[in-house]
């Protein structure tokens, strides 16, 4: 078991990162890796992809990290189990990666909207790792959305939400195209849970304009009696929860006409590798890693006890 301690590693009871791995190289991944690679709580140890000639295999080469192009089979492979596993591929191949990483003890970080583990959304349930080992960061429209929709549920009478996501066309990769069901699914159990609400819909928009468009989310919600004011003051404190991971997350428009009250954010990526309007990948990719530093510290407690003893 690795020793680590400290959020993002700046503590100084750093001992030794948590070591990590990561399956799926695209445009995700790619990200992933450097905010891994950044992070002196985590140590990045392997790199998977499937296809030989990926941008993120390369990227991963030009950081020094190790990379290979055999999948799952080389995370099962190593030497010792990881501490933690990111899967940055699809819904359908995240059940088969969780089907055989359980048994090893692995915390899995699961960013595509399978919907199998616990979900996490920082800015409302905090990043603390349930007895699952199975982490669901739900969908960018989730991480989005749903503080936004919380902090309405929580403060007034909302009897209808609507989630409105829209991402890129140049930054929507093939697992995204691939998940429309299952990020509608996924996306819309997680609105609900976190609301309260039973009538609720989720949409994603995938634009083909040009310049490519930045990543936003409208939250459409029937709160009978809003006011303007109260509702504005409850955005802006679940807004500034979220910019304490994800810098580039801003409220846009926040309107009320009658009972019908519409929450527009959008999100620029903070990334070395992302372009600005890439920001539902930046956003989930920086819950992720939240997730596994908040894990790391957890392992390097339960290992300075066990030195104690």
């Amino acid at each position: 078991m690795s020793l680590a301690a400290g959020v993002t590693g700046t503590g100084p009871d750093v001992v030794e990162p948590a070591t990590v791995a990561v399956i799926g190289t695209g445009a995700i991944g790619q990200d992933l890796i450097s905010k891994i690679d950044r992070s002196r709580a985590l140590h990045c140890r392997l790199v998977a992809g499937r296809n030989p000639g990926s941008a993120g295999l390369r990227h991963a080469e030009r950081l020094g990290l190790p990379a290979t192009a055999a999948g799952i089979d080389a995370v099962l492979a190593a030497e010792r189990p990881f501490d933690i596993v990111f899967d940055a591929t699809n819904a359908a191949s995240h059940l088969e990666h969780w089907r055989l990483l359980e048994p090893l003890g692995t915390l899995v970080v699961d960013l595509t909207p399978s919907g199998v583990g616990q979900m996490v959304v920082p800015a409302v349930t905090g990043v603390q790792v349930a007895a699952g080992r199975n982490v669901n960061l739900i969908s960018c429209g989730g991480q989005a959305s749903v503080p936004v929709v919380h902090t309405l549920a929580t403060r007034f009478p909302v009897t209808y939400l609507e989630v409105v996501s829209t991402v890129a066309s140049t930054i929507a990769g093939r697992a995204t195209r691939l998940n429309l069901d299952e990020y509608v699914a996924t996306t819309e159990r997680a609105v609900t849970t976190y609301s309260g609400v039973g009538d609720v819909k989720a949409i994603l928009n995938i634009s083909p304009a040009v310049p490519p468009a930045t990543f936003r989310t409208a939250v459409h919600a029937r709160i009978p009696g809003a006011d303007a004011t109260a509702v504005r003051a409850a955005v802006d404190e679940a807004a500034a929860r979220v910019r304490t991971f994800a810098p580039g997350y801003e409220v846009t428009a926040c309107t009320v006409v009658d009972d019908r009250v519409t929450v527009a954010v959008q999100v620029l990526a903070h990334s070395d590798v992302l372009p600005r309007y890439a920001g539902n990948l930046d956003i989930i990719n920086s819950a992720a890693v939240m997730v596994a530093e908040q894990h790391a510290a957890a392992i390097g407690r339960t290992a300075r006890a066990e030195v104690a003893r």
